[in-house]
């Protein structure tokens, strides 16, 4: 299996409520269990931030589908690599529900989030970055449900 992550960022066409996005992620648990998928997603400010985690094949036919799905716009690959591990094994979708002043507080990011950027703004050092402060043990992994 070539195990890879992906992470991409998009904008969405609306605001999402609390319960419409958990509609989304329990949608997205349930196709991600079926596809051998595991990862994290994050909604700030009308935008979403994704880490895909599974099998190469596998991952660019879900991001095909997210490009194609209408409650995306900009929807902007930022890394595709080879990983040796997964780093969300134990979620089919983590999604924390973090508001922009803790997620200021991870290092690196503390200039980014309270200037009331999306994560479309985000470069890969700081996707890169985003993704090790979830996917590494502590206070921002124990904040995922």
């Amino acid at each position: 299996m070539d195990l890879v992550h992906c992470i991409y960022c998009s904008a969405t066409t609306r605001d999402f409520s609390l319960e419409e996005l958990q509609v989304l992620l329990d949608e997205c648990r349930r196709k991600n269990a079926a596809a051998n998928i595991t990862g994290i997603l994050l909604y700030q400010n009308r935008s979403f931030f994704q880490v895909l985690e599974g099998p190469l094949s596998v991952v660019d036919a879900l991001y095909e589908t997210i490009s194609e799905d209408k409650r995306h716009k900009r929807v902007t690959k930022v890394i595709i690599e080879p990983i040796e591990e997964r780093a969300f094994k134990d979620w089919t979708m983590g999604f924390p529900k973090i508001p922009a002043r803790q997620l200021a507080k991870i290092p690196g990011l503390n200039d980014f989030f309270v200037g009331g950027k999306s994560y479309l703004d985000l470069g890969e050092g700081r996707a890169k970055t985003l993704l090790q402060a979830f996917a590494q043990e502590g206070t921002w992994r124990t904040s995922l449900s």
